[in-house]
């Protein structure tokens, strides 16, 4: 153990028992053999003292007495106790103290130490030099009266009290939060510098100066290692500062360094009954009373068709105790100091269940300041200096293994990370007592997302199944599959094109087929009221939470400052300041007070966020015409792609240019997809982090728009393309539209782009969620896993019994990969939510393969939560924030896409029009004659004719190609004609009445869904009634106690008067006593 000695220069670094019985002095050659019989108090004789015998001459028996804090840990200790915090006395130790007081060290009470040592091993006294010793105040130590004994193999296993690290030593307090640090060895040159700066500094309170119990609590001395290294004495110096104001807080602290991790120190933190009680009472924590109350059951048909639910749905449900349906509720109540007696306080230890505790202590942690470096720095920003390299809460316990004790951990890995219950509903009351409310509302939205994609996926197979069913009676496909029609196509491009047959574009009609049929129009109106009704679920199930999860009127208090908002804030008054001064003025430090009341009157305002707010629209413009190069550089690999395969030697490559050009440009796209969206992320958070936003929360809801609005970009604009641009502005044969006047702008294919629009969601779908949601998730912490695992397998000690050693709770949680938030979580998911809503026209399975990614979505990320990250603390919340915002803006654009892909993609408002206008059986024969024009290849402007006029074998006169224009005979041949005035007409004709009438019928059944079912609505009133009741039935009871003492306070007045007439009013003591009785409140 390594403790800090005093300034003058005699350092005494801490006093070591031995379990043979042995006391020793390092740093000073002290130590004398001590028997265990000495050492138990029975066996001390009366008036034993110690007398310390330093070499050459001995001190005087003490006069005060200097008790020292008692260091160890749970590894490696055995039966004495340290502590520092407001139950130091309560600790569960035999130890009390040693009185020692050596000449050199009068001046130094706190700065001496003392610690069990590392070994139970016995050295002769020869060999310390050893001159000592009586002594005092040492008591029932707990050594059996063996001499010389090792001891090791008869003690209990210390790890095991403590349950591994989740206890303090003492195996009484538990660990709520861990802070985790890096240190090296100190000198003597750093140990002058940190009392010298104490020294200088303001005056800290003894308690700050004391050291944290713990293995390395103290600093080891070194005085041949003349090294400095200031930049890690500021780092510790902040960290004692800032232990030292959490101990002010009320928390208990307790250190160790003593861990299989080289390096790196653990600071377990603990929250004593009386700050859970004061801090629960601040954060205004609802919590379960006396009081129950029963719920309100279903009666008659209803509870019949319940009952039979319930039953069918028994297999499916998880096997907790949380999960089961309740009938009785406890009332919940803010809590309170004052009204302790409303709440069942029979178990204080399980009364804040971890999650709660951690909550509290990492709220005490984010408002704790250290005024070191001239601003205030809490938790956040020391983790970000480095001061501290992780903080986190622990664990329950072990998730597998044959002798795991139960725990909610275990529990969760069972019936909840698990694949093989894929097929049961989550546990979410479990989730939520472990996690907390925000990731409780992440997976219970998740849950109620994956319920809503079966009915959207059986209605997508049935619309597709219609296609596959009806591809065979579809007449326009026929026609163009029909070899007698011989209809000759014009070439696709000038001079290396050739005239084709229609015919040989007959796979693709019949495969579009399956997607553009009258079927899809009623699976657009269909999901678009299923995202109406999703959102509606969405907020009813929402409700229902709240109230089981006691959220119902929970209103979220403006959160702390964030550290880097402080210190722009602290910049810009400093400035001020320095303006009005003079240049080379000395500023003394401020204290904490000092600096909150000017951050406190400053702020920063739009003029200060100006550079930020440029580089922000600078940034998210240049991201978005980043994103619109890169679709355009695929674009041009199209075009050069097809024009090189269609001058191809081979009939195979010639005969499947479609295909290989759309698959190789999908594949480029997603994988461009895939490496922007990481580059968005991380462009996102800085252009998030130059802004400074004030609070958490606004930096959460700025950094999800800027990061959704560049995945958004990146995801949908290849599918943006093909939708709505492809094949608008060919021109036609012999006059067609060049890009940079080598490059011909591409057509959709005879049987129309929806195919083409297909594919590209499909695989960019599939793609994203199983590279990118599925692989990364798996592969990337496991990879970051077995990079950290090695890092300390190669700084790990070789000593193979310390390696046997199981490790420590918080050892184990160390090696886990941090937090880093929902925002990934819901970012996937909000995607995905747009491939199923904003393009589900033309690719009706979207649901069903959403719905199987989402199986193993919600057990990929259960078993991450769970396993591979760290333990999250728990953060309240009622909902799931601007997500929901977020999810109502797509489901209303949704409406409008869909109804541009239905009139401008797809063939549906061109049949509509045929069959109405045009048609003179009333059916769809000749339609596909009606949507070509005809060209006379006399026409062909010079060096656009194709090269190999005779490639079909007859001499071409009149070619087809795909457009609404005047045919070569007419007066005005080539324009536009008026037929394709009537189609665009109708087309956004029917954008308008589709969007209106989705619109009105999404808003309707918003309107007849109430967001608060109506029993949950009653059980809310009813609370409220309840508490009424208790409360007066309080005052009531109040104001009886109080009558009761006034009849009794005149009675006995009166018995007085009677037994003693002449008794003077000035003796009102004797009165007064003839007034007392005892009470019971």
């Amino acid at each position: 153990m390594k403790k800090i000695g005093n300034e003058a220069g005699k350092r005494l670094n801490g006093l070591h028992f031995r379990h043979c019985g042995e006391a020793q002095l390092q740093g000073s050659s002290v130590a004398a053999p001590l028997s265990p019989g000495a050492l138990r108090g029975r066996h001390r004789p009366a008036g034993a003292q110690v007398a310390l015998t330093f070499r050459g001459r001995a001190s005087p028996p003490p006069t005060p007495r200097h008790r020292l804090p008692f260091a160890g840990s749970c590894r490696r200790r055995s039966a004495a106790q340290g502590q520092v915090g407001p139950a130091a006395a309560d600790a569960d130790s035999e130890f009390h103290g040693v009185d020692f007081l050596p000449e050199d060290l009068n001046e130094a009470p706190e700065e001496t130490g003392m610690r069990v040592n590392k070994k139970y091993s016995c050295l002769p006294a020869e060999e310390k030099g050893i001159h000592i010793i009586n002594i005092r105040a040492i008591e029932d130590i707990g050594y059996d009266q063996h001499e010389s004994t090792l001891l090791n193999s008869l003690s209990k296993n210390p790890d095991a009290d403590c349950k591994y690290g989740l206890y303090f030593r003492d195996g009484k307090r538990k660990v709520d939060y861990i802070l985790v640090y890096h240190y090296k060895k100190s000198s003597a040159g750093k140990t002058l510098t940190r009392r010298v700066h104490h020294n200088d500094s303001s005056a800290r309170s003894t308690k700050q100066d004391q050291p944290l119990p713990g293995k390395g609590a103290q600093l080891e001395m070194r005085e041949s290692e003349p090294h400095v290294d200031y930049h890690e004495d500021d780092k510790r110096f902040r960290r004692e500062e800032y232990e030292g104001n959490l101990v002010e807080a009320g928390l208990e602290l307790e250190r160790d360094e003593d861990t299989k991790i080289h390096g790196v120190g653990f600071v377990k933190i603990h929250a004593p009954w009386n700050v859970l009680c004061r801090e629960a009472e601040f954060l205004k924590l609802k919590m379960p009373t006396k009081k129950m109350y029963q719920i309100n059951q279903t009666h008659g048909l209803l509870k019949k068709i319940n009952s039979v639910i319930q039953k069918i749905t028994e297999p499916i449900q998880p096997k907790v105790a949380e999960h089961k349906p309740q009938t009785v509720k406890r009332l919940s109540y803010p809590f309170s100091r004052e009204k302790q007696h409303l709440f069942d306080l029979s178990d204080r230890d399980s009364f804040f269940d971890s999650k709660t505790r951690s909550t509290i202590v990492y709220e005490i942690l984010k408002r704790t300041t250290c005024t070191k470096a001239k601003y205030s720095m809490g938790i956040t920003s020391l983790l970000a200096n480095g001061v501290y390299s992780a903080a986190y809460p622990l664990h329950d316990g072990d998730y597998e293994g044959e002798n795991v004790e139960p725990n909610d951990r275990k529990l969760l890995c069972e019936e909840w990370a698990s694949y093989g219950v894929f097929y049961k509903y989550q546990p979410i009351d479990l989730v939520r007592k472990y996690f907390g409310e925000k990731i409780g509302l992440y997976f219970a939205w998740l849950g109620v997302y994956t319920q809503m994609l079966i009915p959207a996926s059986i209605v997508g197979i049935i619309v597709f199944l219609y296609g596959c069913a009806t591809v065979d009676e579809n007449i326009p496909s026929m026609e163009m599959c029909d070899q007698r029609n011989n209809i000759t196509m014009c070439p696709l491009c000038d001079r290396t094109c050739s005239y084709w047959k229609m015919s040989s574009a007959c796979a693709t009609a019949r495969a579009s087929h399956l997607f553009d049929n009258p079927a899809t129009v009623f699976f657009s109106v269909f999901m678009a009221l299923w995202a109406a009704t999703f959102m509606e679920h969405w907020k009813r199930k929402q409700m229902r939470l709240n109230y089981r999860w006691d959220l119902t009127g929970f209103e979220e208090e403006e959160d702390h400052p964030r550290a880097e908002y402080e210190a722009k804030v602290l910049e810009k008054s400093l400035r001020k300041e320095h303006k009005q001064k003079e240049k080379h003025r000395y500023f003394p430090e401020e204290t904490a007070n000092k600096w909150r009341q000017r951050t406190d009157k400053e702020k920063l305002t739009w003029k200060d966020r100006f550079p930020a707010y440029l580089t922000n629209f600078v940034g998210i413009i240049f991201m978005v015409g980043l994103t619109f190069a890169i679709v355009f550089g695929v674009i041009i690999y199209r075009i050069s792609t097809a024009a090189a395969l269609a001058i191809s030697s081979t009939p195979s490559g010639r005969s499947s240019v479609r295909v290989t050009v759309t698959a190789t440009a999908v594949i480029i796209n997603l994988v461009v997809i895939i490496i922007l969206d990481e580059v968005y992320g991380c462009i996102a958070r800085w252009l998030t982090q130059i802004e400074v936003p004030k609070t958490d929360k606004n930096f959460e809801e700025r950094l999800i728009f800027k990061a959704f609005l560049l995945k958004f970009v990146n995801a949908y604009t290849p599918i943006f393309y093909v939708a709505f641009f492809k094949g608008r502005f060919v021109g036609r044969p012999g006059d067609y539209v060049y890009i940079f006047h080598s490059f011909r702008m591409e057509e959709c294919a005879p049987g129309g782009c929806l195919m083409e629009l297909c594919i590209q969601l499909s695989i960019i779908m599939l793609g994203k969620q199983l590279i990118q949601n599925n692989l990364f998730e798996i592969g990337i912490p496991k990879m970051k896993k077995f990079i950290r695992y090695m890092k300390l397998k190669r700084r790990r000690s070789l000593d193979h019994e310390e390696h046997m050693k199981k490790k420590q709770r918080y050892e184990v949680d160390y090696n886990l990969e941090p937090f880093a938030g929902l925002t990934p979580e819901y970012m996937e998911m909000i995607i995905q939510f747009g491939f199923v809503t904003l393009f589900v026209a033309s690719f009706p399975l979207a649901p069903l393969f959403a719905l199987l990614n989402n199986i193993i979505e919600i057990r990929l990320d259960a078993k991450k939560f769970v396993t591979e990250l760290r333990r999250p603390v728990a953060v309240r919340a009622k909902d799931i924030g601007i997500w929901y915002n977020i999810l109502r803006g797509i489901g209303k654009l949704a409406v409008i896409i869909n109804a541009f892909v239905i009139s401008f993609t797809s063939d549906f408002i061109p049949r509509l029009v045929y069959l109405y206008m045009y048609s003179e059986n009333g059916t769809m024969h000749g339609f596909v004659n009606h949507t070509l024009s005809s060209f006379n290849v006399s026409d062909f402007q010079a060096g656009t004719a194709p090269n190999d006029p005779m490639d079909l074998g007859y001499e071409v006169q009149i070619c087809r190609y795909k457009d609404y224009r005047e045919p070569p005979w007419s007066e005005n041949k080539y324009d536009i004609s008026k037929d394709f005035w009537a189609v665009l007409a109708a087309r956004l004709a029917f954008v308008i009445v589709f969007q209106n009438l989705v619109m009105f019928m999404s808003d309707f059944v918003d309107w007849i869904i109430p967001d608060i079912p109506k029993d949950i609505s009653q059980q809310i009133h009813k609370e409220k009634v309840l508490m009424v009741e208790v409360f007066m039935r309080e005052e009531q009871g109040k104001l009886q106690m109080l009558e009761t003492w006034k009849d009794n306070d005149k009675k006995k007045g009166e018995n007085c008067n009677n037994h003693s007439p002449r008794l003077p009013r000035s003796r009102s003591g004797s009165l007064s006593s003839c007034h007392s009785y005892p009470l019971d409140v």
